[in-house]
């Protein structure tokens, strides 16, 4: 099958171009920047219906990934990157879905667990989780993340594509073993002894096993009776310090040293990133994919911990998997 990927060449969109590839199907990922890839790679600008459009004419799944990463400081300016990427690269998808003569079937677009309240409470699922932005123990300052995933999936809801469903992903964080994902910065505050609690360590961390997130969009793409918001998310999160406990283990580290919350205000002050990366407790629980009968091969972090070690060498020492060819926006001969 064909399975378009807007904003397909960060961390998760290679993922699942790899992974799509390797069984034999056909990922197109679309980048304002292409780049040899193993796959097929066009131009798009992530704003406007352009030419790129006719990759998604006959596409089995379109996979919408496109935005600007959050780990960055929240100034004006970042603040109105990050929402216009989202909600603009939405509308842009929506719009060539809806004039497709043959649209894909299915429109997996990325959103975030973030939209969840800050809780140490019960667990959010879709059915009786609990929106994020009014609690009263969470700082003003992460109201923003909310307002920008409550405008992410507005764009989605608002798109009138009747011959596509529409799968809102409100993902975890995906833990793979690739260098520069989330996983490689945790294991590298490991190894320095750094992994310890953060902030007192009681706030929750959601997190899936990059095996698992895969299966997981194989079967939303796949299964017709998913529609609307999906958790993708391991069914068993963990508070922090619990987290990082088993993450030393796994690494064979003994040590890792605390950081309190002023701490982690000044790191991620000169590190350019906000502690509510860290610091806000995403307690997410996928109720559907449960509900529906998925088993998740890694659903304990100890496990998933201990895979996730031992393949970081094997995906250092990897690179890319092939050579790789840019396509010309709307080209078939993958020549740029």
């Amino acid at each position: 099958m064909k399975v378009v990927l807007p904003g397909g060449s960060g961390q998760v969109g290679t993922l699942l171009a790899r992974a799509l590839l390797e069984d034999g199907h056909e990922p197109v990922v679309l980048s304002r920047a292409p780049a040899p890839a193993p796959w097929r790679v066009v131009r798009w600008d992530a704003r406007t219906r352009g030419v790129w459009a006719s990759e998604l004419d006959g596409a089995a799944a379109v996979i919408n990934l496109a935005g600007r990463s959050v780990n960055c400081r929240y100034s004006a300016s970042n603040r109105e990157a990050i929402l216009r990427s989202r909600v603009e690269s939405t509308r842009a998808v929506g719009a060539a879905i809806a004039a497709a003569a043959n649209p894909p079937p299915v429109w997996l677009q990325a959103a975030t667990a973030t939209i969840y309240a800050h809780t140490f409470g019960p667990p959010n699922d879709e059915r009786t989780g609990t929106i994020g932005g009014h609690e009263p123990d969470a700082p003003a300052s992460w109201r923003f993340s909310i307002d920008v995933a409550k405008a992410w999936e507005a764009e989605v809801d608002a798109t009138v594509v009747p011959r596509t469903r529409k799968v809102k992903l409100r993902s975890a964080m995906t833990m793979s073993p690739d260098p520069g994902g989330i996983f490689d910065t945790l294991l590298r505050l490991v190894r320095f002894r750094l992994g310890g609690s953060a902030g007192g360590g009681r706030q929750y961390v959601s997190w899936i096993h990059d095996v698992d997130f895969v299966r997981a969009i194989y079967r939303l793409i796949e299964d017709d009776a998913f529609e609307g918001a999906v958790n993708v998310a391991s069914p068993n999160p963990l508070p922090y310090a619990e987290f990082m406990r088993e993450l030393r283990r796994a690494a064979g580290v003994r040590i890792g040293l605390p950081a309190t919350r002023w701490m982690l205000e000044a790191g991620a002050f000169l590190m350019r990133t906000e502690t509510e990366l860290v610091l806000k407790s995403r307690r997410v629980v996928p109720g559907r994919l449960r509900d529906a009968g998925f088993e998740f091969r890694f659903p304990e972090w100890g496990a998933a911990a201990r895979d996730l070690v031992s393949r970081t060498g094997t995906a250092r020492r990897a690179g890319p998997t092939a050579a790789g060819r840019v396509a010309s926006p709307g080209g078939s001969n993958g020549q740029g």
